[in-house]
């Protein structure tokens, strides 16, 4: 396992590289947000989809959301309507996680079989240049049902396991995962504050 410090302010672009290449290669990593520390992996490599799902012990019917690097980049993994951009364009980067239609590139792995995605874009430079190249994964690092940690020390053994490689920002100063809104429906439906 390899293992990076550095500030959640500052953007290594070393580390960065290392990190996309890691993940590009199949690997799971644990990385910082503007909410709480999450586990990235490519979102089209389903193996490591996969192994997420499994670090997390989480129900492969429960799904998983997409970090993407901007706003603009939400095309690529959902169809938006006019209503649904503007709402996007008010709210993100931040501290948010949107359910929207999925197009097709989204792997079946990520949705649990549903046809609607959670997307992100965290406020958080760091975060979204992991996904720069292809979005990747972001879902709390924490056993699922589990306590919601904010350093990655801790994190590691509440999960028992290794992932490849590790950003440590040390102490995040949230503990509260994002806010979840349904945009699929008539109106938007806040599904977790």
């Amino acid at each position: 396992m390899k293992e990076y410090k550095t500030s959640i302010d500052k953007v290594d672009d070393d580390i960065v590289s290392e990190a996309i290449r890691v993940m590009a290669d199949g690997g799971v990593i644990l990385y910082p947000t503007d909410t709480v520390y999450g586990l990235g992996a490519n979102i089209f490599d389903s193996k490591a989809v996969r192994r997420v799902f499994e670090i997390k012990n989480r129900s492969y019917l429960k799904p998983l959301s997409i970090l993407v690097s901007d706003v603009a980049s939400v095309d690529l993994v959902a169809k938006l309507t006019s209503s649904q951009r503007e709402i996007i364009n008010n709210c993100l980067p931040g501290p948010y996680t949107f359910i929207l239609n999925k197009r097709d590139i989204v792997l079946r792995d990520i949705t649990g079989g549903l046809r609607n995605v959670g997307v992100r874009v965290p406020d958080c430079e760091l975060a979204c240049r992991l996904a720069s190249i292809f979005p990747i994964t972001t879902t709390s690092a924490n056993l699922s049902d589990d306590e919601v940690l904010s350093n990655p020390k801790e994190i590691l053994e509440q999960l028992g396991c290794e992932v490849d490689l590790v950003i440590d920002a040390g102490d995040l100063k949230s503990s509260k995962s994002s806010s979840v809104i349904d945009l699929t429906g008539l109106e938007p439906k806040v599904l977790r504050r």
